[in-house]
């Protein structure tokens, strides 16, 4: 007498937009720590680098980027910016956040 299993079915976990490791999350540090992590995911072998910033770090993204272009790596190119808005709920109702990506890549 065979037992029988019972049918077991495998269930995918359900995956959160995870970041890519070429990304780098603006935020409120100095601007010379997001080029230094810029610098480092281009050292470590990464074609294209995404710096993402809303809201008041957007000028603070354009910032790393430009640095780390003119200061440091000359041969780095602006391959893409994309802009855009997000709608978040707050206390007092719906705000509009301003969004960027700029993404790096290594030029000739």
């Amino acid at each position: 007498m065979a037992e029988e299993k019972p049918a077991v079915k495998e269930e995918k976990p359900v995956k959160e937009k995870a970041a890519a490791e070429n990304t780098v999350f603006i935020g409120t540090k100095p601007v010379m720590n997001y080029v230094l992590a810029v610098i480092t995911q281009f050292n470590m072998g990464s074609g294209e680098v995404t710096l993402k910033a809303r809201g008041k770090a957007v000028s603070r993204a354009v910032d790393a980027a430009e640095i780390t272009k003119n200061r440091f790596l000359q041969n780095v190119v602006v391959r893409d910016i994309r802009i855009g808005t997000e709608e978040l709920q707050a206390e007092s109702g719906t705000i509009n956040v301003s969004t960027i990506e700029i993404v790096l890549g290594m030029g000739k």
